[in-house]
């Protein structure tokens, strides 16, 4: 019922958003943006109480990301708040990594099939778009390297969490790092690259489903192994 309830309210946030993102309503933005987050956040405590430490830490990730939200309404004009979202955000990704290395270590001895494969790919998505930007980046260089590190790093240890939880909770936080960096490699080649049609509301799009899909992964999960308090 929890989860009906607050899909419900959240399909209503996303829409309203994505509406806002493509009739460039920015008061409209102002106001739906940072309930993306909000929504997630009550559903989260509402549904686990934050017992255990992995709740805690995604928990924390999402206000972090909330406090990107804020600070990327207010980039315009002034590239600082670019600057502060980014670091909040990878605040949020060290969170989640730290959330997702709690159900390595529950089962570490667990070998994870095409684990290699999957570091490999990532890695070589990854710096291929970094190279691809490096001649625009100017001074932003090492602050966008820094990140395109860290969500790699979130992407591959949820890779690694196969065969330590429910295959459920497995593929929803998946699919949800998969929307990140989908979401977030938008936000810089429109940013820094090229302009991308309708990018507000493809990277918005993403960004939320991203963000679904890990708290749903976060309230469906189950160790198949405890060693680790949950």
């Amino acid at each position: 019922m929890k989860t009906k309830l607050f899909s419900f309210i959240f399909f209503l946030v996303f829409v309203i958003q994505l509406y806002a993102e493509y009739a460039n309503n920015i008061e409209l933005r102002n106001f739906s943006k940072p309930l993306i987050v909000v929504v997630l956040l009550v559903w989260l405590y509402i549904s686990t109480n934050l017992k255990g430490r992995f709740h805690k830490r995604i928990f924390i990730g999402l206000i972090f990301a909330w406090a990107g939200d804020i600070l990327l309404m207010f980039q315009s004009g002034k590239p600082i708040f670019f600057i502060y979202g980014l670091i909040a955000f990878v605040v949020c990704h060290i969170f989640y990594i730290r959330a997702f290395t709690l159900d390595h270590r529950s089962n570490p001895n667990h070998k994870t099939p095409y684990f290699l494969w999957a570091v490999g790919a990532f890695a070589i998505f990854c710096s291929g778009l970094f190279f691809y930007l490096q001649p625009k980046l100017g001074a932003m260089q090492f602050p966008v390297l820094m990140y395109a590190i860290i969500i790699t790093v979130m992407a591959i240890m949820a890779v690694n969490r196969y065969g330590k939880v429910n295959i459920f909770s497995f593929k929803l936080i998946l699919y949800g790092a998969l929307f990140f960096l989908l979401s977030d490699s938008v936000l810089a080649v429109n940013k820094f690259a090229q302009p991308i049609p309708q990018s507000g509301a493809l990277i918005m799009a993403t960004y939320m489903i991203a963000q679904y899909l890990i708290v749903y992964g976060t309230i469906s999960r189950q160790l198949v192994v405890t060693r680790t308090e949950v």
